[in-house]
């Protein structure tokens, strides 16, 4: 008797080499989000030498990032589908790094808001291909599992960033002014865009030890002519999403509420502990930081475990149901209640189930639709997905001080601002997220009916 899983995993790589790929990449998407979030460190001084408010330093964080970041990642995510992986991830590793150290020097709110426009430039560029490459990687049964494990860089990166990128700040406020020939002395908070931007190069260079993988699961079209083709369209990519869309438009937009929630909290949570509690950045920076680095990989652990369990009971919609319950246990609850705990130490024990929770729900919910698309559209489905939740996302932060700066007109109301939005999020996102299961169900039947099948689909004739 033959075993279907061994004879599906044969024509895979080294599941050694797999892992190792994996984890290169889960670094990348670590350092991308170093780089992203080491602003909401520099909140403080940064408003204070360039004397902007709330809002404009939220357009720093979020507008400047996400205009090119969700744009780009269209057709970056085409290009992923017909060219090199590899070279694509590489080269949005090279120009985000550059850009993140032209943040130190910028010397005005318009050179900083084009900086962070750059660093949005290059992360474009590495999710579409990487979930793409890693679903090349694995065989269906343990595809989740690594797709899961590369989620994890977004909770080791932004721990990263809070416990290093704290530290590094303590360290540049106590040393001497640095000086650059023809620009001038530095900032404390313009040398730690440096230190953090440049070192990062070298996860460009490690890209080169990393193969681009055969392509599967790819969709057979059985075009009007008769002829069998696997090259879409760009207008058959659109009917395919079309046919279906309500299973991507409940998923799509029931993932905002994590990236609401996750942004808001990643951008404003230094300054909520600052404004509140009265805690220094490198004291919230190190706690948060620790919360973060262990809480993240345990949700996503946990989630793993959880979606493997429910499928190995015959569960079609495992990972989005464990998705949906991490958010209603985990983190709704603890994103709405810590901005509004009494003292900083409960606060600050709200933020692990916040943690645990976010991790589980966005690793779960991005792996999961790698499963219900064909080889020929993951990135450029993915791409479409970063899209749609980082549109509604990157305003979570602007949504926040919109609401301190224009509605309490007090930066000390900022916990408030923080618990609306959360709450107003949470309502949207676990309707939609309810009504996408079924959804979810058939589409991953249907799935594993053209999935290796070589059978031609009539679907989009």
């Amino acid at each position: 008797m033959t075993d279907p899983d061994r004879d599906e995993e044969a024509g895979y790589p080294d599941p050694r080499y797999a892992w190792y790929v994996v984890s290169v990449l889960t670094v990348a998407y670590l350092l991308s989000f170093l780089d992203r979030q080491i602003l909401a460190l520099l909140v403080e001084p940064i408003r204070r030498d360039l004397e902007i408010s709330d809002f404009q330093v939220s357009l720093l964080g979020n507008l400047a990032f996400g205009i090119f970041y969700t744009l780009l990642g269209l057709p970056l995510g085409r290009a992923a589908d017909r060219f090199s992986r590899r070279g694509i991830i590489a080269a949005g590793v090279t120009i985000w790094c550059l850009m993140t150290a032209a943040c130190g020097l910028a010397r005005n709110f318009v050179q900083l808001f084009i900086a962070r426009v750059g660093v949005g430039v290059g992360e474009a560029a590495l999710n579409p291909a990487a979930l793409s490459m890693i679903s090349d990687y694995f065989p269906r049964r343990t595809r989740g599992r690594a797709l899961t494990f590369y989620n994890m860089g977004i909770s080791l990166g932004v721990g990263v960033a809070l416990i290093f990128g704290g530290q590094v700040i303590a360290w540049v406020a106590s040393a001497p002014p640095v000086s650059v020939p023809g620009i001038g002395e530095l900032r404390s908070w313009q040398t730690v865009f440096i230190l953090v931007g440049l070192p990062g190069l070298l996860i460009a260079l490690l890209m080169l030890t990393v193969r681009e993988p055969v392509r599967r699961d790819r969709l057979q079209v059985r075009q009007a002519d008769g002829t069998v083709s696997e090259d879409l369209s760009i207008g058959a990519t659109v009917a395919y999403l079309r046919q279906r869309w309500r299973t991507y438009l409940t998923h799509f937009i029931g993932m905002t509420v994590v990236t609401i929630q996750g942004y808001s909290y990643f951008f404003w949570v230094p300054s909520l502990f600052r404004r509140t509690w009265d805690w220094t950045i490198p004291e919230i920076s190190l706690a948060y930081g620790i919360v973060t680095i262990i809480g993240g990989p345990l949700g996503i652990v946990l989630g793993g475990w959880i979606a493997d369990r429910l499928h190995r009971r015959g569960y079609k919609d495992a990972l989005m149901r464990t998705c949906l319950g991490g958010a209603w246990l985990l983190l709704i609850p603890g994103s709405v209640l810590t901005p509004v705990m009494p003292n900083a130490q409960l606060a600050l024990l709200m933020l692990v189930p916040v943690s645990i929770g976010g991790a589980m729900v966005t690793a779960t919910g991005a792996a999961a639709l790698q499963m219900i698309t064909p080889n020929q559209l993951r990135a450029q489905t993915t791409a479409l997905y970063y899209f749609v939740i980082n549109i509604f996302g990157l305003l979570g932060p602007t949504a926040v001080a919109s609401v301190t700066d224009f509605g309490f007109g007090d930066d000390n109301a900022l916990r408030w601002s923080l618990a609306i939005v959360c709450g107003i999020a949470s309502v949207i996102g676990l309707a939609f997220l309810t009504a996408h299961l079924p959804y979810y169900r058939n589409s991953v039947r249907e799935a594993e009916g053209w999935s290796g099948s070589g059978k031609p689909s009539d679907a989009l004739t």
